[in-house]
């Protein structure tokens, strides 16, 4: 991954936070990790937790951003979602898993946020 992809994905990150926040979610953590997964945004919503994946993007030339989320994405961030929801605090909680996609115009960002973007079934 290049600087210039780096920089521009941490710029989207931080916007879509300032996003989530500006419509009452609680940002509890951001670029959780774990050994094989990270989760960008992690916040709260009237007793829910809302696992989010930002993808940022100045072109469409790869497919829109939701659709980098794919199979094998979704169940790392499941893995990783399932090891914050062992602390106690956070254990036996409603969840969900978002996206939101940004595309980069320049200094400008359009956002769209993809609510219950994909869920846990069986396959995984």
């Amino acid at each position: 991954m290049s600087e210039k992809t780096k920089i521009l994905g941490k710029a989207g990150e931080d916007f879509a936070a300032k996003f989530l926040e500006s419509k009452n979610y609680k940002i509890i953590a951001r670029n959780y990790r774990i050994k094989s997964a990270e989760i960008d945004i992690i916040a709260e919503l009237n007793d829910e937790i809302i696992f989010v994946e930002v993808k940022t993007r100045s072109n469409t030339r790869r497919g829109l951003p939701a659709e980098a989320v794919n199979l094998r994405k979704q169940k790392k961030i499941i893995e990783a979602a399932s090891v914050f929801l062992q602390d106690d605090k956070f254990f036996d909680r409603p969840c969900r898993f978002d996206i939101i996609e940004i595309y980069s115009t320049g200094k400008n960002f359009e956002l769209r946020h993809i609510e219950n973007a994909f869920e846990v079934t069986s396959d995984f």
